[in-house]
């Protein structure tokens, strides 16, 4: 006979390196903070000074802009928002409020609803990775080598390069689901549940209200020999 909580046999409270989800939420979200930090920086900087990041036509290979005013606004509006949504996932895993966990998670379902759906482009219409590659500015690193490639071994190439990267964000996404399901299930009451052996159910009140319950009734009048 074994008293488990329901809500552990639905998901693991471990990730990599043997850590705890909720340790592994944390730092996942450290982590995409530091990276949004530096992109916000990269962007403000470029808005101060245009020249620094300023690209001619020719070397763009095309008549267009690199980043104008409206872009530029776009994306620190975007990196804003994304340091919001990791800071309160972080803030969440670290408090245990599991709610706070919910705007990062959804972040990961579109982050990855996205990749897969360029992995189904380059799957059906394989030619479009050629195209891309000849629209590149002239000066493009290896654009000639890349070129050269056999167009099929591209296509497995690119196919296989973002078959691992859904696999990584799909171990991401179950470690932020387990912190959630675990902080959840913490923050709900403790009803065990104890199976007999034939099989009826009954469930246990919580641990501190029957101590509590228990402590207040009176204790029974000492036992008196005859």
């Amino acid at each position: 006979m074994k008293m488990v909580a329901p809500w552990t046999r639905f998901y693991s409270n471990s990730c990599c390196l043997c850590c705890h989800v909720r340790t592994g939420t944390i730092l996942l979200g450290v982590w995409y903070l530091i990276i949004n930090a530096v992109v916000l920086l990269i962007l403000l900087s470029a808005l101060a000074d245009p020249d620094q990041y300023h690209f001619s036509s020719s070397e763009l290979g095309g008549d267009f802009e690199f980043m104008d005013d409206a872009n530029m606004c776009i994306a620190i509006a975007i990196s804003l928002l994304m340091i919001l949504i990791c800071a309160m996932a972080t803030y969440g895993a670290y408090k245990q409020h599991a709610a706070w966990i919910i705007p990062f998670f959804c972040y990961q379902i579109f982050d990855f609803a996205l990749n897969t759906l360029v992995a189904v482009t380059v799957l059906i219409y394989p030619n479009s990775i050629q195209e891309y590659i000849r629209q590149l500015p002239p000066n493009f690193p290896y654009k000639e080598d890349i070129m050269s490639v056999n167009p099929t071994c591209l296509v497995l190439i690119i196919l296989l390069f973002i078959s691992i990267i859904l696999t990584f964000k799909g171990y991401l996404i179950s470690c932020v689901w387990n912190c959630y399901r675990y902080i959840n299930g913490r923050n709900s009451s403790d009803v065990l549940v104890y199976v007999t052996s034939n099989d009826t159910t009954v469930l246990l009140p919580p641990y501190d209200d029957g101590t509590v319950n228990g402590a207040a009734k009176e204790p029974p009048p000492p036992y008196v020999s005859a």
